[in-house]
């Protein structure tokens, strides 16, 4: 407390790491004047030059401290740090046994990782082994070993700015001391970390998948960093790994020749390392599976136009899905839109196999060289802005039949991402690119379960940002979701196929077979192997597969606000009545027949034997088996029935006129199906007036969605299926409306 007239106090503020150094400091100096000055009687044990100069190394470490803490004293030291643990085995049993090589390797490794080490102390142990563990100014140092086993573990924990991922090598060179080690490590970032410096460090997060794939498993047979730089765009880390569990593939087993019975087969040690590509810390592909992915992104797109000439890729860096498009003899230009020429260059060198097109006949030996690719180095964002946006400042050549988005996931917290599928300008500028049956296709991250939260609130927000554009767009008229599970990630990836016609439905829906063909068709041959074929994964069945969403997506769809019509029809009213008719038991049905007039003017009528109560199911078993003609058949049997100079053939003329009396077309819009009644469904009578109908659709019209996983994977029930639209009377008959499959 000072009083009126007292002369001020004057407070100096001390860093407390500095004053911590220099307590340390004094200390050291004062152990060696007070060893100097003892009494001649007590001897302290002799210190070998080896640690007498290790000691003074320490001390000119830690008054180098003192100067960079002066110089920088406003670095940051939070809550939290950095952990590194490293195993090593097969370790020289003497190196392991030193108590002060082993010692000096510690203050090495130290001195390397840029850190200060203030004290350290070792203690040999018996009969073999030594622990050591060094305080540092950044946390601590400490291992452990037992000779006998060839075998150390130590752990380097800090809490400063230096990064400590440069000094494995430096370990495994200080301590791997032998003719074959093996090491295995582990980085993890600790503590709680702020936002702002998480993101500084955010490649090495936790919360990242090059951490869960590459640094933080400790158990990985081998990892080895193959490239690690920051472009002006982003961080790039391609790594080699082999996990413990992994086992020769086929093309391992013939490259070195393995027979049955070879007990490599069930070790890695024959096994091709993986190689992953991480963006910003996110893992883009796997070498192993890549083809499977880049399959899956671009082909079902492809075979869902009629004939892709002009296809742009935005993103794409590994020249992967640009391999992919050019397998298609349709091609005319191919123009990739990437905006880091680093990353392509990388990929070429490190990832050779995702730009090969040496196997593709007619084509150029690198993806990126062929004629028929236009690459350019741009922001893709801009580029479509510029020449397809609201007000473009570009005049485009041409528009695409086909364009294939390969960028960052939705759910990626980046900026790019978060520009990219929630910008307005952008994503009506990718449709407004698109050609009169054009297809654009977006790879749209991890595929949902069925446990998520309503998809505008979950971590998939942003996806569900990019849908709610999409269906707000008139020129859009279908939007397609499909799922691969084989593209090595954790979880199912998935995809979307939006169509500017309503076309794209009958190609998408199309049999096997008829994919298959179009493959033969149109897939470019493999260049001087005719038993290779240009796809691994991608066919006919395929694409089948890929024709009904999952399950999760229905789910999640049906979550939204307010609940789509649609959802109110997800399954038959368990509540309700089932009325049908079997040919077996003709008394215990509820239907009865009657027909009046001669054999050629016939008319059958259709009255109930029962009350059927408002809402009941009518006759679904027949329904259900329904006749399904596409329209390319039906034009066929037409053309058939009256070929030139032949007079029509009665048969398939009374088939054609049965299926356009008896028939009608899907609700799906595009989807070229029709639904011919063969059952006993098909002799209930059209109404002459409106008033008379008792029976209508199960689902009753209303306006088509452009995206709804409920109609993909409900459509067959929604086309056949009828119920009572009132109280039906026993002894009533059955009537439908003239228009009751028009929209």
């Amino acid at each position: 407390m000072t009083t009126t007239g007292d002369p001020p106090v004057k407070r100096l503020a001390i860093d407390i790491r500095l004053f911590l150094a220099t307590i340390t400091t004094c200390m050291v100096l004062a152990f060696g004047i007070g060893v100097g000055m003892g009494p001649a009687g007590l001897v302290a044990r002799e210190e070998p030059a080896e640690w007498q100069q290790m000691r003074e190394r320490v001390v000119r470490s830690v008054e180098a401290k003192h100067l960079q803490m002066q110089n920088a004293s406003d670095e940051v030291h939070q809550a939290a740090g950095q952990h590194l643990l490293v195993d090593i085995k097969g370790v020289d049993a003497d190196f392991l046994d030193s108590e002060e090589r082993l010692s000096k390797a510690m203050v090495d490794t130290v001195m390397e990782g840029g850190l200060t080490m203030l004290s350290y102390h070792c203690h040999k142990l018996h009969p073999s082994g030594v622990s050591c563990v060094g305080v540092l100014l950044e946390s601590h140092i400490s291992f452990h070993t037992w000779p006998g086993d060839g075998v150390i573990t130590l752990d380097l924990f800090t809490c400063g700015s230096n990064p400590l991922m440069p000094v494995i090598p430096k370990i495994e060179e200080l301590f791997g001391v032998g003719k074959n080690t093996e090491t295995k490590w582990s980085h993890e970032l600790r503590g709680f970390r702020h936002d702002k410096h998480r993101n500084s460090a955010y490649h090495l997060d936790t919360e990242n998948d090059l951490s869960f794939w590459i640094l933080s498993p400790l158990d990985l047979h081998f990892k080895k960093e193959v490239v690690s730089l920051k472009s002006p765009y982003q961080q790039i880390d391609i790594w080699d790994i082999v996990e413990v569990d992994d086992t020769p593939s086929y093309d391992d087993a013939v490259k070195h020749n393995l027979q049955p019975g070879d007990p490599r087969y069930l070790t890695p040690e024959l096994a091709t390392p993986e190689r992953l590509l991480f963006l910003d810390g996110i893992l883009q592909s796997l070498s192993s599976t890549e083809r499977e992915y880049h399959e899956a992104l671009v082909h079902p797109g492809m075979f869902a136009h009629p004939k892709p000439e002009y296809v742009a890729i935005l993103g794409g860096g590994e020249g992967a899905t640009l391999r992919e498009v050019l397998k298609h003899k349709t091609v005319k230009e191919a123009t990739m839109i990437e905006i880091d020429e680093t990353l392509v260059n990388i990929c070429r060198q490190h990832l050779p196999n995702m730009s090969d097109c040496s196997k593709l006949e007619g084509r150029a030996k690198n993806c990126f060289d062929d004629e028929l690719t236009n690459l350019v180095y741009s922001d893709a964002r801009q580029w479509f802005v510029d020449r397809f946006g609201p007000a473009p400042t570009v005049q485009a050549d041409y528009k695409f039949d086909v364009l294939i988005v390969d960028a960052l996931d939705p759910e990626d917290p980046s900026e790019i991402s978060t520009n990219m599928y929630n910008d307005e300008n952008f994503v009506r500028s990718l449709v407004n690119s698109l050609s009169d049956k054009g297809v654009l296709v977006i790879q749209v991250g991890t595929a949902p379960n069925i446990h998520d939260p309503r998809a505008d609130v979950g971590v998939f927000k942003q996806r569900e940002v990019l849908f709610n554009l999409l269906e707000s767009m008139p020129d859009v008229k279908a939007m397609l979701i499909y799922e691969e599970a084989n593209c090595g990630f954790n979880e199912p990836h998935s995809f979307l196929v939006v169509g500017i016609s309503t076309d794209i439905r009958n190609r998408w829906h199309a049999e096997s077979d008829v994919v298959d063909y179009e493959i033969y068709d149109r897939i470019v041959l493999a260049a001087n192997d005719d038993t290779v074929h240009p796809l691994v994964h991608f066919d006919g069945s395929t694409q089948h597969s890929y024709h009904v969403p999952p399950k999760a997506w229905e789910t999640i769809y049906c979550r939204r606000e307010p609940t789509p019509f649609e959802c109110a029809y997800l399954h038959l009213d368990m509540d309700m009545e089932l009325h049908d008719f079997d040919f077996d038991d003709e008394e215990g049905s509820s239907f009865r027949f009657e027909t009046n007039g001669d054999e050629k003017d016939a008319v059958t009528h259709v009255f109930a034997t029962k009350d059927i109560p408002k809402g009941s199911y009518i006759m679904p078993e027949h329904l259900a088996s329904s006749l399904i003609v596409t329209d390319k058949t039906l034009q066929g049997l037409q053309t058939t029935a009256a070929v030139s100079g032949t007079g029509k053939v009665h048969i398939i003329d009374d088939l054609v006129t049965y299926i356009e009396n008896k028939g009608h077309k899907s609700i799906q819009d595009g989807i070229g199906l029709n639904y011919v009644e063969v059952g006993a469904s098909s002799l209930i009578r059209r109404a002459n007036t409106e008033d008379q109908v008792n029976i209508g659709r199960w689902v009753p019209s209303h306006p088509r969605p452009k995206y709804s996983p409920v109609y993909e994977r409900h459509r067959l029930s929604f086309d056949v299926f009828l119920v009572a639209t009132r109280y039906i009377a026993k002894g009533e008959e059955l009537l439908r409306s003239e228009t009751l499959w028009e929209e």
